[in-house]
């Protein structure tokens, strides 16, 4: 549940698993679409970004907005029958991470859901390196080069772009 800043990298991963599912099961990848483009109509107003694009807007008023965005909004990948998620193969890095902690410029991010009880040094003990090798940024960059796409979006429109 809530909107999340996706990079291109992400965006990408997401097309390419509905276009998976498309071949797969063409009603799921429908139902996901008509999922993403519902999401959109009732963000449109108050999105943080470019409304068309799905870019958001950069600097700190913009991250400020953000935070406050649609925390209520579920996930278009998300199946509200089963609770499950559509494109899980190629769910976004946010969710791929989410539950162990992970290094971030404000310290160790921790599911407080996870980890409750635990020591400080044995939540340390289950951190995970997210880019150990530090390729995300090359590759990023790489794409966004390839493509002139660039910026951070939401599941919704990198899954609205697939709509045919």
């Amino acid at each position: 549940m809530g909107v999340f800043a996706i990079n291109q990298l992400d965006a990408v991963r997401l097309q390419q698993g509905l276009a998976g599912l498309e071949v797969g099961d063409p009603i799921r990848a429908q139902q996901v679409r008509e999922r993403a483009r519902a999401s959109i109509a009732r963000l449109a107003l108050d999105f943080p970004g470019d409304p068309v694009t799905g870019i958001l807007d950069e600097g700190e008023t913009a991250e400020t907005r953000f935070a406050e965005f649609a925390n209520d909004e579920p996930c278009p990948a998300l199946d509200p029958q089963t609770g499950l998620c559509d494109l899980y193969a190629a769910r976004p890095l946010t969710c791929r991470v989410f539950g162990p902690p992970v290094q971030s410029e404000n310290g160790l991010g921790v599911c407080e859901l996870c980890y409750h009880g635990a020591t400080e040094d044995q939540i340390a003990a289950c951190e995970m390196a997210v880019d150990p090798e530090a390729m995300e940024p090359a590759l990023l960059d790489e794409l966004e080069r390839s493509t002139g796409r660039r910026g951070r979006t939401i599941v919704a429109f990198a899954l609205a772009d697939q709509a045919t």
